[in-house]
């Protein structure tokens, strides 16, 4: 069971002690691969939160799978983790981590989904007008296809939505035809 409170008090930590050893962008570093890691690995995964296997047994699968990977300080932090039992934590920790530097770097996350692929000059277009737009100065863009969207796209940043899809336009249309809008205006 993941803990929200649990993991970003232990990522604020890390964050603080990070920034205090000058090593926040090794750390940072870490933790993607950590976070890519999990993510990628469901049995890295269900070792972590399987409360059969010991500490030094995770800490010895851990070790294996990180070493020469991840820098002394992420590497310990990892080992105190699995000593205070919250070694099931460390998905969730490094998500508020990504989280807690994106914000105190300024970086905004962007997710575009369009119907297809895009080519770079596009993805740089929407960066822009989103920089002007917002005034914001640091953007990272995450991008995907879906093709049910037929047409358009998506796009998702801190909680708002803004869907140009042709799908979404087609769902409105076929919303319209159900109340049978236009056939009261006729009459």
């Amino acid at each position: 069971m993941t803990n929200p409170r649990l993991a970003i008090r232990y990522a604020k930590s890390l964050l603080d002690l990070a920034q205090e050893k000058g090593l926040l962008e090794e750390v940072f570093t870490d933790m993607k691969l950590l976070n890519n890691i999990c993510k990628t690995s469901r049995e890295f995964a269900n070792v972590l939160k399987s409360p059969i296997i010991k500490e030094d047994k995770k800490n010895k699968i851990i070790e294996s799978v990180t070493e020469g990977r991840i820098s002394l300080l992420t590497s310990s932090f990892i080992k105190l983790l699995g000593k205070k039992g919250r070694e099931a934590n460390l998905a969730g920790i490094i998500s508020a981590f990504i989280q807690q530097y994106n914000v105190a770097k300024g970086i905004h996350k962007v997710k575009l989904t369009t119907a297809m692929e895009v080519s770079d000059e596009v993805k740089n277009d929407f960066i822009n007008k989103i920089k002007a737009s917002e005034h914001i100065k640091n953007i990272e863009l995450e991008t995907s296809v879906n093709e049910n969207l037929v047409g358009g796209f998506v796009l998702e940043m801190e909680g708002k939505l803004a869907d140009a899809s042709i799908r979404r336009d087609l769902m409105d249309v076929q919303k319209q035809f159900m109340n049978n809008d236009y056939i009261q205006k006729l009459r």
